[in-house]
Order: structure tokens, then C-alpha cells, then sequence
């Protein structure tokens, strides 16, 4: 299992085990993080926006295109916003810290 770091809306930190292969939109809404994650996971909104951690965007990498244009419409957007729906979980992102945005 993979340790992911949620930052949540209040300051408080939830580690959360997950299964590799699942999306961080996947870990947050089914662990009532305050993710919804309406379209499920195709890129036609931003209602799982996440902020990755600086010293973890490099491993996570940057958004694609479609994901770009989604993210314009992202509330309180940061150079290391990403939707959660794109970042699949694997072993690499073991300790990996994001934050969820006050708005999403």
C-alpha cells in the first residue's frame, strides 16, 4: 500500500493507505476528503483539483492539455495544481503530500 498525505481544508492531515492503480480523486471522495469528482475521472471538470506539494510536483509531473484547460477554471489555482483524477497511484508516490483547496 501507498501512504498519501492529504492536507485538508482545516490544517489537519489525513494519511490515507491506498491500493496502486487507484486515482487520488478515487482515495479522496471514497474517503469523504471533500473531493467530489463529478465527471468520475474524464477530464470535464475540476471538481477534484488538488494541490501537490512542491517538492513532490516533479515526481507527479505536470497536468496534459485537457487537464490544462480544466484547471483554468479551478478555483485558487497554483503552479502545482492537478486534478486528482490524473495522478494514479503507484509506488513511487509513496509519502506523497497534496492539499485540498479551500473552494473545490
Amino acid at each position: 500500500m501507498t501512504k498519501i498525505i492529504f492536507t485538508l481544508n482545516d490544517g489537519n492531515k489525513k494519511i490515507i493507505e491506498a491500493e496502486n492503480g487507484l486515482s487520488l480523486m478515487e482515495i479522496a471522495r471514497d474517503n469523504d476528503l471533500g473531493i467530489e469528482g463529478t465527471c468520475g475521472g474524464s477530464i470535464s471538470c475540476c471538481t477534484c483539483h488538488l494541490i501537490v506539494d512542491k517538492d513532490w510536483f516533479k515526481v507527479v509531473g505536470p497536468p496534459n492539455p485537457d487537464e490544462e484547460d480544466m484547471l483554468d477554471l479551478a478555483v485558487d489555482l497554483k503552479p502545482t495544481s492537478r486534478l486528482g483524477c490524473q495522478i494514479e497511484v503507484s509506488d513511487d508516490l509513496n509519502g506523497l503530500i497534496v492539499k485540498i483547496p479551500e473552494n473545490n
